[in-house]
């Protein structure tokens, strides 16, 4: 399935950039194939609408922000958050009430912009630990990946890659992986797991650790549809918490962004060491994602996948997705109007 041809994935919330983006400018930025533009008002409250003036089609994007609105570059139609129009310079009318641009759903959290495009089926997922004073939050990349957003998260899940992908990073040498244990949620499901993981010289800095290698206890919250936060709980009492959420562009591209949490502090690793490492890992991810295929098979009619235990993770996200899609498909759809037969009208008497 391709990400665009399922319009439930609209009813998500989905993160966009980090709110230190947004500047004295109008952002642009596509989501699930729709053009959408952001900014934030004179209160620094993020607001969404489609990037699209509803008077000849400008684009929002390329225009300014005054008195915390944003003003076509066309025309100088002037649009609040809600999407009204509060100015039409050429006019004295109040008609401009009763034009509006499409507005969205738009929420600041855990210090990035979030958008859903419909009705939100669920809230913005929780992350427990961030706002604790014994943790520290790290910023690390807001990026695009040239590769569909389900393929990167079952990759977050995926055991088996680990000894081959980050050969040369963390990896183990043995090709066979510790599996997790699962539990299946309501909006995703738990992964718990113990691997054991090779700590080259780079990363001992960064763990606090002299050792070769490391057994850690590894906790992964998997929300539907692309948003995970693992926590990997190391035996010296470091836990680093990875909060990862991608968010589809089109069928083609992702936005990937993460943040870290930890309970260490800066003077024992610096925010550039932390981020050093999650870099390399990832863009060895990187390199082998973009090489997948952006349709992913949801059924065995879509397309020939071969699988084996390992997968787990990611064919339970597919279930999740497919599940949990249908089942708001079902209850946004009108009842069915009954055909009204001499049969019908007996059974009803």
């Amino acid at each position: 399935m391709l990400m665009t041809q399922e319009p439930m994935l609209r009813r998500f919330w989905h993160c966009l950039f980090p709110v230190s983006d947004l500047t004295e400018k109008p952002q642009p930025f596509r989501l699930l194939g729709e053009d959408i533009v952001v900014w934030k008002d004179l209160d620094g409250k993020p607001h969404a609408v489609q990037d699209r003036c509803p008077h000849r089609t400008a684009k929002l994007s390329l225009g300014t922000l005054e008195n915390g609105h944003i003003v076509c570059p066309y025309h100088g139609w002037a649009f609040d958050g809600e999407g009204t129009c509060k100015l039409i310079p050429q006019e004295t009318t109040p008609r401009q009430r009763a034009i509006r641009a499409r507005a969205y759903h738009c929420a600041a959290r855990y210090g990035q912009v979030w958008v859903c495009l419909d009705e939100p089926a669920f809230d913005i997922p929780t992350v427990a630990s961030y706002g604790d004073p014994s943790f520290r939050q790290v910023f690390e990349f807001s990026e695009d990946w040239a590769c569909a957003p389900l393929r990167i998260m079952e990759n977050e899940f995926d055991a088996a890659h680990l000894s081959f992908v980050h050969a040369t990073s963390f990896g183990s040498t043995d090709p066979v992986p510790n599996l997790p244990i699962i539990e299946i949620l309501d909006d995703g499901f738990v992964a718990r797991s113990r691997p054991a993981v090779r700590n080259p010289e780079g990363l001992r800095v960064s763990l606090h650790t002299t050792e070769a290698t490391t057994v850690r206890m590894t906790t992964g919250r998997y929300y539907v549809p692309f948003f995970r936060v693992t926590e990997i709980a190391y035996p010296n009492g470091l836990k680093n918490i990875l909060v990862t959420a991608l968010t589809p562009i089109g069928d083609r591209n992702t936005r990937f962004n993460q943040f870290v949490l930890r309970n260490d502090t800066e003077e024992q690793v610096s925010t550039a060491e932390v981020i050093a490492f999650d870099r390399m890992v990832t863009l060895e991810d990187k390199a082998i994602l973009e090489s997948t295929d952006p349709n992913v098979p949801f059924e065995s009619s879509e397309g020939e996948e071969e699988h084996m235990a390992s997968d787990r993770p990611g064919l339970l996200m597919r279930k999740l997705i497919r599940s949990i899609c249908d089942d708001l498909r079902s209850k946004s759809m009108p009842p069915v109007a009954q055909e009204v037969t001499e049969e019908t009208e007996l059974a009803g008497a």
